[in-house]
């Protein structure tokens, strides 16, 4: 019984120098005081009813080996856990418009497509030709056998009827 005492004044005098010790070698003083405390729960426990010759010295390489255990675990859930960051990351739409910018979106194209709905079909393919496939007016006159003076009319006539109309719906 006066052993154990002995034991546990000798764990407590030195329990802050093993914690620093532990804390070293694990990076984190909330894991240096886990590490120290099951340090402390294996000596206690291996040297029940044995008089050792250098218990500090016998202390210490419990809390060492317990700290490098500790370190080498953390690093491999640290790569699990890293892992599983990139995959989740990776399965995420990066750059991408949320689902709410592309709710918003497919209801402002089926607006326009409405809009679009009521127009002539000359000035359908103006604005198509002009502002989807990128054609120059000249082209688009060209297409449609008018002049370009006309083209441009027709299509700026049919980008306010689509803006009128965006309006009123939105």
């Amino acid at each position: 019984m006066a052993q154990d005492k002995s034991k546990l004044g000798l764990f407590m005098a030195h329990r802050g120098e093993l914690v620093d010790y532990a804390s070293a070698i694990v990076g984190s003083r909330a894991g240096a005081e886990d590490v120290v405390q099951e340090a402390w729960l294996r000596f206690s426990h291996a040297t029940a009813g044995r008089l050792l010759e250098h218990p500090l010295g016998y202390l210490y390489r419990i809390v060492r080996n317990i700290a490098l255990d500790w370190r080498r675990k953390m690093a491999r859930e640290g790569r699990y856990l890293v892992n599983t960051q990139d995959n989740a990351v990776d399965q995420q739409p990066t750059g991408g418009p949320s689902p709410e910018a592309r709710s918003l979106r497919r209801e402002q194209v089926a607006l326009v497509r409405a809009a679009l709905e009521g127009l002539p079909e000359r000035t359908r393919v103006a604005l198509r030709m002009y502002r989807l496939e990128g054609r120059k007016l000249k082209e688009v006159a060209a297409h449609l056998g008018i002049s370009v003076t006309l083209a441009h009319y027709i299509i700026t006539d049919g980008i306010r009827h689509c803006q009128r109309q965006l309006r009123r719906r939105s």
